[in-house]
């Protein structure tokens, strides 16, 4: 911890500096590789949607040592068509979710699971979700993203100025678009809770890149008056003196993320607990990614093209270019070389 102290304090004053404006292209090219691969797994796979947002039937039976196997067998005996869905829940509960099924498919699955389990038909819980519920969720979710989105840059613009509540909007739709391609990809269920999760993701992503930005803000108050550093260099010195405060912040926050998703995922087996850790351990590590590699030069970019900008550019490019003077020709400076003549003096006898 002393080393790690020691570093950040070398990083705030300037002494050890990581150019993260300056290898911008280098970051754009590993977001792209990510983005690519994002809308591939979207094309070709879609998103795995639960049965919250395509609807179907679930059915969920109380059993100790009820195991997947056994609970997928019984609903393969009955027939049903399409994807099945087999989870635990806990160690003594397994779920079997299914598309939309009538009456007399769902009547079947009851009794084939009962006679699996040897359990009455009554204890199991049993759960018909209609598309248009799916639909409505899937509306008030979309809402709840684009006012959220409308709310962040008004205030940012308020509060700092346009140009970074742009750049930070760039960072918020580069997480939850990168999050979503890698839940695609993989083939997580999407259900209410991740979504949940998604909105969480932009809350912390929005965070982060407001620290980041409050210390740019902090660095470039003055800098036209000053002309000592450009605004490249000052963002850069600010995203230097932010990167300890923003690792401590990420670490901290995924260990109990983390905890969750082990837990219960992993021992408790609750599908609620691991759909909400796991969007929220994705999207917290790609929100540091982005409040430090991302929105900060895309900032940069923005503003280095004003022309105020673009003149402290050259008033600083000026002052630290080194002046050679021994490529001034004697021509150029009017001098001559050699001895000068000196004033004869007079003698007096």
């Amino acid at each position: 911890m002393s080393k790690l102290s020691g570093l950040g304090g070398r990083l705030y004053r300037g002494e050890t500096s990581v150019d993260f404006i300056g290898r911008r292209r280098r970051w754009y090219a590993v977001s792209g590789l990510f983005i690519i691969v994002s809308i591939a797994a979207l094309s070709l796979q879609g998103l795995h949607l639960g049965i919250e947002f395509k609807g179907g039937s679930s059915f969920t039976v109380s059993k100790a040592g009820a195991s997947i196997a056994d609970a997928r067998a019984a609903v393969g005996a009955v027939g049903i068509p399409g994807e099945i869905i087999v989870q635990n829940i806990g160690t003594n509960k397994v779920r079997v979710q299914t598309g939309a099924l009538d009456s007399v498919q769902n009547n079947a699955v009851q009794d084939a699971l009962a006679a699996k389990f040897a359990v009455s038909v009554d204890t199991i819980d049993s759960q018909i979700i209609g598309p248009s519920w799916g639909k409505e969720i899937t509306r008030k979710a979309l809402y709840g993203l684009f006012g959220f989105l409308i709310c962040v840059v008004l205030y940012l613009a308020m509060a700092f100025e346009p140009k970074m509540a742009i750049a930070a909007i760039i960072a918020v739709i580069h997480d939850v678009f990168i999050t979503v391609g890698i839940y695609a990809l993989i083939g997580f269920d999407v259900t209410p809770a991740t979504v949940i999760g998604f909105l969480t993701i932009l809350g912390y992503s929005l965070y982060d890149t407001v620290v980041v930005f409050d210390r740019v803000r902090e660095n470039t108050r003055t800098i036209t008056a000053s002309s000592k550093s450009t605004f490249s260099q000052a963002v850069n010195l600010a995203v230097n003196q932010s990167l300890v405060r923003s690792f401590n912040t990420s670490f901290i926050a995924l260990l109990p993320v983390g905890a969750i998703l082990f837990v219960g995922a992993g021992l408790l087996g609750a599908g609620t607990l691991k759909d909400l850790s796991l969007a929220l351990f994705i999207g917290l590590a790609i929100g540091t990614y982005s409040s430090v590699f991302i929105a900060p030069p895309v900032l940069a970019q923005l503003r280095e093209k004003e022309p105020a900008m673009m003149a402290l550019a050259k008033r600083v490019n000026a002052r630290t270019s080194p002046v050679s003077v021994a490529a001034v020709t004697p021509s150029e400076t009017g001098e001559r070389r050699g001895p000068r003549n000196q004033p004869k003096r007079k003698h007096r006898k």
